[in-house]
């Protein structure tokens, strides 16, 4: 084990030490927690928006590159060009191969969506403990920093 690996390992014990010595800290750090995770889970949201946007985007220029090449297509054949016509066809296809791709992303990304979306309502949806009085929550916090203090004189 490396030192690193120790350092951890004592860290994590007296910290563990200190949250059962003060549960009040202890739901402290659990909110804390919930609103780091709701915070990173509503940017993957956001994220996760741009990237539908951008997939969007991308479909309809494909589906108007799709609907030009259907037309020279068209007037490929109409005209008995039959090697252009089938140039053409095949680079339609490739278009079109194209798009079900970006179609394919597109629910991917519709269901990542939808499980971050299920994810903030479950954090939104859970119980807040009450909030204690501005004095118990002023009296918590100058506690946990005389606790990390001596932490750190300890450790230092």
């Amino acid at each position: 084990m490396s030192w690193l690996d120790e350092l951890e390992a004592q860290l994590d014990q007296q910290l563990a030490a200190f949250l059962a010595a003060n549960p009040s800290q202890e739901a402290l750090l659990g909110e804390q927690e919930a609103r780091d995770r709701q915070a990173r889970l509503a940017g993957q949201r956001r994220q996760l928006q741009r990237q539908a946007e951008q997939e969007r985007q991308a479909l309809l220029q494909l589906a108007a590159e799709i609907r030009c090449w259907q037309e020279r297509l068209a007037k490929a054949r109409a005209a008995g060009a039959t090697a252009l016509a089938e140039r053409a066809e095949a680079h339609q296809l490739g278009l079109m191969e194209q798009g079900r791709l970006r179609w394919q992303r597109l629910g991917e990304l519709g269901v990542s969506f939808a499980a971050v979306e299920r994810d903030l309502r479950e954090l939104e949806s859970r119980p807040r403990p009450s909030k204690a009085s501005s004095l118990e929550q002023d009296w918590a916090s100058f506690e946990a920093e005389q606790a990390l203090e001596a932490l750190r004189r300890h450790q230092g």
